[in-house]
């Protein structure tokens, strides 16, 4: 056995232990008078929570005296391993791959850069992203806008066909009086 923990085996179930499920049928439960089994079908009644139900019995846990804890297997050295200490010497790092998992789409990626250099990094920066966020967010937030006041027409557009439609009902209901 390799469980820190073993069902006691001196435990036994409790002879009043109420194995029933949670629910049983209500036994103060009739059936209605006016009850067709033919048309409604057969009548059950119904369910209510069962007063005696203490759950499922399980054995109480005591040490395992055979336990001698989790087994990981015994490493050797690998006799195909060979040392390779120039595994990342490249002649020209010119290439970049990127993996993107993404579950919104439109992020834009651009402006790639690889380098040990903060000031070039920031010079890059300062050219293009800090350069252009006031205009991309005045651009998101103009097209916003324009969803929102879309919304907003096709919501009152709604609004004005239903009040049209219950109009057209009350009309109809004032010429039913006056046949």
């Amino acid at each position: 056995m390799d469980e820190a923990q073993i069902d006691d085996p001196t435990d036994t179930k409790p002879e009043n232990w109420d194995s029933i499920p949670k629910t049983i049928s209500d036994p103060e439960a009739e059936k209605p008078a006016d009850w067709d089994d033919e048309a409604d079908g057969t009548w059950e009644a119904p369910q209510i929570e069962n007063p005696e139900y203490k759950g499922e019995w399980k054995a109480k846990k005591i040490p395992n005296p055979d336990y001698k804890g989790v087994w990981t297997h015994p490493e050797i050295a690998n006799p195909d391993f060979k040392e390779d200490n120039g595994i990342y010497d490249y002649e020209s790092f010119a290439y970049i791959g990127i993996d993107v998992w993404q579950v919104k789409s439109g992020t834009i990626f651009n402006d790639i850069i690889v380098t040990d250099s903060i000031a070039e990094a920031e010079a890059l920066l300062a050219a293009t992203y800090s350069k252009n966020k006031d205009a991309e967010k005045a651009s998101f937030d103009a097209l916003e806008a324009k969803k929102k006041e879309a919304e907003e027409a096709a919501s009152k557009k709604a609004a004005e066909e239903a009040k049209a439609a219950k109009a057209d009902d009350a009309d109809d209901d004032e010429d039913k009086e006056d046949l």
